[in-house]
């Protein structure tokens, strides 16, 4: 029997009819619509003849990277390109969506720590002044819904800078609109896994600016109990980006809900896998915190009578993802290749589209 032109009819003795690839980025390295069509790439390589299933990709995000770009595709909406100020205070151009009444917010797009070089990365002086930028320019517009995904931060100012660039102009956005809270962060504000203690050194803190972040949180929370009669610091995604997710919870009442569920549910992710044979999600890296509500975990509970491959660059723990429940495991970056080698965009998809073929010739 020919293999090959009996394609995906002879994998797992299954015929699929119906594929969905639904994978987050590979960070630095490729977007997850690259990441997605690579694998469409590599299915339709294998199965090149007429009975070819049908593919849908989706593009995925948690909040953090590709968020916006996810949430866009999801809900048809428009890309407003604006002059703001990144983490240092320097000019650049930001962008954000709008869909109807609703604002789509990448606090990245300001905030990123991928926009400061590493040289220059100090959460000490860093701000989240862009990020009020973003907000105020959608709220003139007539703006007075947003989600906003909190991932990628340069920023531990605990949402000060954001506040400060709104002025007086808060307190209007306060009685006028809602926030919702796109991140899989469930930090406190303060404390030893709260966001100084937790996430600042990544962001170029050493020990003493950690302590020093942390203090500053706490006193900030401190004054703003006292103004409002309340206090969120101790609320779950409080100490997400820098703090940025206690600002949002404690002066604009925002809801926060896992980056991953809020986007699955805008697309109807539940409805699209209804007569799915096959999904196939994917990371840049797997390993136990892929289990801890990160994307491929977050869709591996939505699936129940499809098969569910994940499919990664690298993968750390191969049994405990099985383990899981996902049917197959997928490390597509070759043992024996250098990181700085398979991060190259050109070689990381060529590895994914030959490993997706080597998969469905098993």
């Amino acid at each position: 029997m020919d293999r090959k032109n009996d394609g995906l009819r002879l994998m797992d003795g299954a015929g699929y009819k119906k594929i969905i690839i639904a994978c987050d980025s590979y960070k630095g390295c490729l977007s997850s619509r690259e990441v997605n069509e690579a694998i469409a790439s590599g299915v339709k390589e294998w199965n090149a003849d007429d009975a070819s299933p049908e593919i849908i990709t989706l593009e995925m995000s948690d909040g953090g990277e590709g968020m916006l770009d996810a949430f866009l595709s999801a809900m048809k909406g428009e890309r407003v390109r604006i002059h703001a100020h990144d983490a240092l205070m320097r000019w650049i151009e930001a962008e954000y969506g709008i869909v109807d009444d609703t604002a789509i917010i990448e606090i990245a797009q300001t905030a990123g720590l991928a926009l400061i070089e590493p040289e220059q990365r100090n959460p000490m002086k860093a701000t989240s002044w862009g990020v009020g930028e973003m907000i105020m320019n959608a709220y003139r517009r007539g703006v007075r819904h947003f989600i906003v995904g909190l991932g990628g931060s340069a920023t531990s100012d605990c949402g000060i800078g954001m506040l400060k660039a709104m002025g007086d102009d808060w307190k209007k956005i306060r009685q006028e609109c809602s926030f919702v809270l796109a991140s899989d962060v469930t930090n406190p504000l303060c404390g030893e896994n709260g966001a100084a203690h937790v996430f600042a050194p990544q962001k170029g803190a050493d020990a003493k600016m950690v302590q020093m972040l942390d203090d500053r949180a706490r006193k900030f929370a401190e004054v703003s109990a006292k103004h409002f009669g309340y206090d969120r610091s101790e609320a779950p995604g409080a100490g997400a980006a820098g703090g940025l997710g206690y600002a949002f919870l404690q002066y604009f009442n925002a809801e926060a809900r896992p980056g991953a569920e809020l986007l699955l549910d805008e697309i109807g992710f539940d409805a699209l896998i209804q007569n799915a044979d096959l999904v196939i999600t994917g990371e840049g890296h797997s390993d136990r915190q892929t289990l801890m509500g990160k994307l491929p975990q977050r869709i591996l509970e939505h699936v129940t009578n499809q098969k569910i491959w994940l499919v990664s660059g690298g993968v750390s723990d191969r049994k405990a993802m099985l383990d899981a429940g996902f049917y197959r495991v997928v490390q597509v970056t070759p043992e024996e290749m250098p990181l700085d080698e398979a991060m190259k965009p050109e070689v990381a998809r060529n590895n994914i589209i030959k490993a997706i073929r080597e998969q469905f010739a098993l």
